[in-house]
């Protein structure tokens, strides 16, 4: 795992290069809209096309869960979890916060997870049971022990607004009762934060798989503990999901207190 680790690591950067070098000349008459305010560019499908074919390269007869559904093949034993841009909308408004997300699933169960800031040259990673790292270097959440002391990320949902006013509620309690809270735009990019202790939490709802898989397991093998918004484990196929450090269990107890 460690030596396919290392091969995965070596294509996301190739991969980040490329959305890098695109980023200088981006043609934003290619903005595409798979739904409303749900956009998509040559970029991410390109990017996604490119992890494709060097992922099947490196683990022949693996199967992909893939955003822009590039492939669809997918494996009894070994499936790829993927956001080949993970933040498209901050991408094509020049806002430099945007990621690559690659995670493993090994017969249902994350195995690895690799979420690269292009901008910041940020690499974190997370093999299961190996700890977390930022460019190799290990990594833990934070020590911050309560929430008023705390800085917490979140997501604003693009579509599907059904259940805002409970969410906005929720957000007005944090905003009163922690250091405040911030909206970076990429869950990837939320998820690898909390894990090396810049964030104490993170939590958003109507997400896929492919923007937390490999953040979650990231955050996990940091130390820290995630949920779905009911205190379960169905937060990679759940849509929604709270991640942090000790400061967790509070978290979600605010959450819980106002989500229906």
């Amino acid at each position: 795992m460690q030596k396919l680790l290392q091969d995965v690591i070596v294509l996301v950067k190739e991969t980040g290069e490329f959305i890098r070098q695109e980023s200088r000349k981006f043609d934003e008459s290619k903005i595409e809209y798979k739904g409303k305010n749900d956009l998509v560019s040559y970029v991410d499908k390109e990017a996604e096309k490119r992890l494709v074919k060097g992922l099947s390269e490196v683990l022949p007869g693996s199967g992909f869960i893939a955003e822009e559904g590039t492939s669809k093949h997918q494996s009894d034993i070994y499936n790829w979890i993927i956001d080949p841009l993970d933040g498209t909308t901050n991408f094509t408004h020049g806002l430099p916060i945007y990621s690559i997300s690659v995670a493993l699933l090994k017969r249902g169960q994350l195995a690895m997870g690799i979420v690269y800031e292009i901008n910041r040259d940020e690499c974190f990673h997370a093999l299961k049971g190996e700890g977390a790292f930022l460019n190799h270097a290990p990594i833990k959440v934070s020590e911050v022990k309560t929430l008023e002391k705390s800085l917490l990320a979140t997501g604003f949902p693009y579509y599907n607004f059904d259940q805002m006013r409970q969410y906005l509620t929720i957000i007005n309690e944090f905003m009163q009762t922690t250091h405040g809270l911030r909206r970076m735009g990429s869950a990837a990019v939320d998820l690898a934060y909390t894990a090396c202790g810049r964030f104490e939490g993170f939590f958003e709802y109507n997400l896929n798989a492919w923007d937390v898989a490999a953040g979650a397991l990231i955050v996990q093998e940091a130390g820290g503990i995630v949920t779905d918004f009911k205190g379960n484990d169905d937060f990679l196929f759940g849509r929604e999901i709270v991640a942090g450090n000790i400061t967790q269990p509070e978290m979600l107890n605010t959450i819980q207190k106002h989500w229906k």
